[in-house]
């Protein structure tokens, strides 16, 4: 969304109100609208805990990797720049189907034969879909995730870290206190974006069966064959999550630029 000038009214915002309020009022008006409504809203809570849990862990991820990647080892930064090249030239659909499939039980016979013993062993099946649905997220997103990171990071003027340095702060202090907080302020608005779009692409894990909002659609829609009414209401109920979390994230990043320029 094209962020409005200084003074200018948002009318998109607008539009999208009125469209969302007449889309409410025609599921609360029609008893068919509604039931599919409530049907598919069981999905919302999976859809939710997938995007949060695996975009947290992404974060993670990609935080560590932007870190190897900066760091004065040139082989760990290849190893960070390999992984990063590696896992954003593979399909997300993909990556999913192949830690589902391939990485799942390639997982669970290296466990038997090395803790198996100790721990027990364990069967395909003891992975759940949707942590394989959360896995393959996150290894995804953690690559487009380090990348910003990195950006955020190199964004710092190089003063200010060695500045930090003639006051004795060790790595992890100048990190915490200098770097991270001026970085974040540069990472914000794309690592927001990032985010609305794991909300979007959360509904690839559907292909696994994990019954998000999408798959939830799906089944009412394969039982009933109202594919019209059902797709529509998915596609407003992400709508909804969506520009919902695009207007908090836009207000956080107002806030931080007026603290700014107190």
């Amino acid at each position: 969304m094209a962020r409005p000038a200084a003074g200018e009214f948002p009318y998109w915002l607008v539009a999208a109100a009125l469209v969302g309020i007449a889309a409410a009022l025609a599921i609360a008006a029609s008893e068919l609208y509604a039931q599919i409504f409530v049907t598919i809203a069981k999905g919302i809570w999976i859809t939710i805990f997938v995007t949060i849990v695996a975009f947290a862990l992404a974060s993670a991820l990609g935080l560590c990797v932007a870190l190897m990647g900066l760091s004065g080892s040139r082989v760990l930064s290849q190893i960070a720049r390999f992984y990063i090249e590696i896992i954003r030239g593979v399909p997300i659909l993909v990556l999913l189907f192949w830690i589902a499939f391939a990485g799942a039980p390639a997982f669970v016979a290296a466990w038997n034969a090395v803790l198996g013993g100790i721990f027990g062993e364990m069967q395909v099946r003891d992975v759940s879909l949707l942590w394989r649905a959360i896995i393959a997220l996150m290894i995804a997103y953690s690559s487009f995730i380090a990348e910003i990171f990195r950006a955020g990071i190199q964004s710092v003027p190089e003063g200010q870290i060695d500045a930090a340095k003639t006051l004795g702060l060790s790595r992890f202090q100048r990190f915490r206190h200098i770097v991270w907080p001026q970085a974040f302020r540069t990472i914000l608005p794309p690592y927001s974006n990032d985010f609305i779009a794991m909300v979007k692409d959360s509904s690839l894990v559907s292909v696994l069966g994990v019954a998000d909002i999408t798959q939830m659609g799906k089944i009412y829609a394969a039982g009933s064959f109202r594919f019209f009414e059902t797709y529509s209401i998915v596609a407003y109920i992400y709508l909804l999550l969506t520009i919902s979390l695009s207007l908090a994230l836009r207000g956080l990043e107002r806030r931080m630029r007026k603290v700014d320029e107190q």
